[in-house]
This record gives structure tokens, C-alpha cells and sequence, in this order.
């Protein structure tokens, strides 16, 4: 099987609540890039890679389309199924840019999984855990705002709760006193700064907060800086923004910075990265949270079949991002009860862009 086209598309996801408001940073939208990989065995494979934004990670939507097309006349004839080998092939030809790699490394996975008639869960470690649990965001907001948003969530069947924080550290502890005060039986919530706060406003909160039973996630910019706080906070640390790759989880390991991480797909550079870091987690007996960057059905069907092979004790909680949008841009999405989703049974990731929404290709080579 021989890769015979790379095409990419550009679709802007608008907010249902409005915006996504976290860190110092509000978006009504998101840029999110598809990717469709054409072999000359009538299998197409898809992918996507959704920067949450220019300033969030180092990475941003322009980029993805500018590095696949970078990318993609190395890759035409190459046989997609060999994942590794494909990885090492994007490697060489593009240093770095994990969150380019991510959309084609995914649509890779894709053909795999099609090419041999099986989901991409049985490829990935097989279905060890049926329903993945999911947690919904509280978007910052003022805190009576928050608390009414939990209302509806909670209603809704959802027990797992990120709170955003990371503003002025006054409104940030009332916000975090507010919402654990408005807690259903088996709500669990973490506190997530998203690396924003300083850490003189990092040591107030968890002081003003100590004993509160809650998931203090990722404070501040750096790791040094997270270990710090993680030295004088009672709360249980996620490590986030930080872990970014295998040495990185290692290194935290060694240190006891954090009880829990979040793997991003995009982050580490797709499915292939994604894999390698979640074995690791569990070898090490790591708690993870099992997502990505953002974007709409075909990342979330990523999120969904990595967190299905991932054994059911060491998975705490994923995204579904395509439910915060009004716009589908593919059939097949994961579908969502009670607080929990399941991708689809069919082969590869078990999605079908919706190719009117996706309009026409911003690149094609092939």
C-alpha cells in the first residue's frame, strides 16, 4: 500500500456556550485542520490537529497546514501502515513540530485500523476500558456563573469537573471555595491554572485552600516551578502543559512532582507518541487523563480509542471537545451517555468527514 494523496482542510469550530474562556485567554472559535491521506488501495485515512489557540502551547492551526505540506512530498509512496516507520520518515525530513505530525501520524492509524478491518482501540491494546469517563470544564467565569454552569453539567449525568482558574488569585480561591461548595455525591474537580499563575498567587491559593479536597493542576509556567508549589500544597498535583514527551515523564517520576498527568495526543505528536507515553504510565503506575489539544469528532474518536486500550484502573478521565461545539464535521463521532463516551465499532477511528463542511482543500500534493 502506497500513500498517493495529502490533503489538508480548514474548518473554524464555534463555541456552544459562546467562548472558552481559561488563563487569560478567551476564543469564540477554533481553527482545526483535517487531514485526508489517499492510498492507492482505495483506503483514505483521516486526521486533525486543533491548537488550542497561538499562545497556548508552542504551536499554532497555520502551522499545521504549512508543516504538513512541508511534509507531505516526502511522504507519497510511503506505505502508511508502518507506523513507526512513517514516524521516523516525518522525522526526518521536519525536527520538532510534534503537533503537525499529530494530524498525520492519526489519519496513519486510521488506515491501519481499516486496512486490516479492526478499530484502532484493538491495535492500540485491545478494549480494556469500556466507557471512558468524562469531565466537563467549567469555563472562567464570575463564580456564581461557574456554579450555575455546574448545575447544568451535573444534571446532565457528569461527575468529573475542571475548574479554570489562573486570574486574580482572590477571585481564583473563591472561585474554587464556591464551586466545592455547590459538590454533588462522587464529584470529583480539579483546580487548573493552565501554567498562569505566578508563584507568590500559586502559594496563596493553595494556602488559602490547604485541606480542600481537590486536584491542583498545573499552576505555573514550568516544571521547576510546579514541583515548587508541589513541595507545599496538600492538594494531589496533575502535571499538564509540562509533560510533553517521554523524557519529561521520567523525569517527573523521578521527582514525585505530580500524582496524576494529562496526555494530550497533539502535545506528544499523535497516536504513535501517545501510545509509547501511556505504556509508560501504566508500567510506572501513573494516573492519566487521556486527551488532546481541542478539536471536533475525528480528534475525539483519538481521544476515545487511545483511552479504550488504556487499562480502566490507571485511566481517570477524557474530553469529548466535539460536544462543545454546534458544528459536526464528521459522522461517527464517539457517542456520549451519562457522563461517559464510546467510540464507534468499525474500522480505524470509526469517522467520516462531512465534506461539505469541510469545503475545499487548502493543500493537496499527489
Amino acid at each position: 500500500m502506497k500513500i498517493t494523496r495529502i490533503s489538508t482542510h480548514q474548518v473554524d469550530l464555534p463555541m456552544k456556550e459562546g467562548a472558552y474562556s481559561w488563563g487569560g485567554q478567551s476564543f469564540a472559535a477554533f481553527d482545526t485542520t483535517v487531514v485526508i491521506v489517499e492510498t492507492d488501495a482505495g483506503i483514505t485515512g483521516y486526521g486533525e490537529s486543533c491548537p488550542l489557540g497561538p499562545a497556548y502551547l508552542p504551536a499554532y492551526a497555520q502551522g499545521v497546514r504549512s508543516g504538513i505540506e512541508t511534509l507531505a512530498p516526502a511522504l507519497i509512496g510511503a506505505d502508511p501502515r508502518q507506523t513507526d516507520a512513517m514516524y521516523a520518515l516525518m522525522d526526518r525530513n521536519l525536527r520538532g513540530h510534534p503537533y503537525i505530525k499529530s494530524a498525520l501520524d492519526m489519519a496513519f492509524w486510521d488506515i491501519l485500523g481499516k486496512s486490516v478491518d479492526l478499530p484502532c482501540y484493538m491495535l492500540l491494546g485491545g478494549l480494556l476500558n469500556p466507557r471512558v469517563k468524562l469531565f466537563k470544564v467549567l469555563s472562567r467565569q464570575d463564580p456564581d456563573a461557574m456554579v450555575a454552569r455546574l448545575r447544568e453539567y451535573q444534571a446532565q449525568g457528569f461527575r468529573k469537573y475542571q475548574i479554570k482558574v489562573g486570574d486574580n488569585a482572590d477571585t481564583d480561591i473563591e472561585r474554587i471555595e464556591s464551586i466545592l461548595a455547590a459538590r454533588a455525591p462522587g464529584n470529583i474537580f480539579a483546580a487548573d491554572a493552565n501554567t498562569t499563575w505566578a508563584m507568590h498567587d500559586a502559594m496563596r491559593v493553595v494556602g488559602a485552600t490547604k485541606g480542600m479536597d481537590y486536584y491542583l493542576e498545573q499552576p505555573c509556567l514550568t516544571y521547576e516551578e510546579c514541583l515548587s508549589i508541589r513541595q507545599h500544597a496538600t492538594q494531589p498535583m496533575i502535571l499538564d502543559e509540562c509533560m510533553d514527551s517521554v523524557d519529561m515523564l521520567i523525569r517527573g517520576r523521578n521527582d514525585s512532582a505530580m500524582d496524576q498527568v494529562n496526555l494530550k495526543i497533539n502535545r506528544l505528536g499523535g497516536l504513535t507518541k501517545a501510545r509509547q507515553f501511556r505504556d509508560l504510565c501504566v508500567s510506572f503506575g501513573i494516573y492519566m487523563t487521556i486527551e488532546d489539544s481541542w478539536g471536533g469528532e475525528i480528534a475525539t474518536a483519538a481521544i476515545a480509542h487511545l483511552a479504550h486500550s488504556t487499562p480502566e484502573a490507571m485511566h481517570s478521565q477524557s474530553s469529548a471537545f466535539h460536544e462543545y461545539t454546534d458544528l459536526v464535521i464528521a459522522d461517527g463521532g464517539p457517542k456520549i451517555s451519562d457522563g461517559t463516551m464510546s467510540a464507534a465499532n468499525a474500522p480505524g477511528l470509526g469517522v467520516t468527514p462531512r465534506m461539505d463542511v469541510l469545503g475545499d482543500a487548502v493543500f493537496s500534493t499527489g
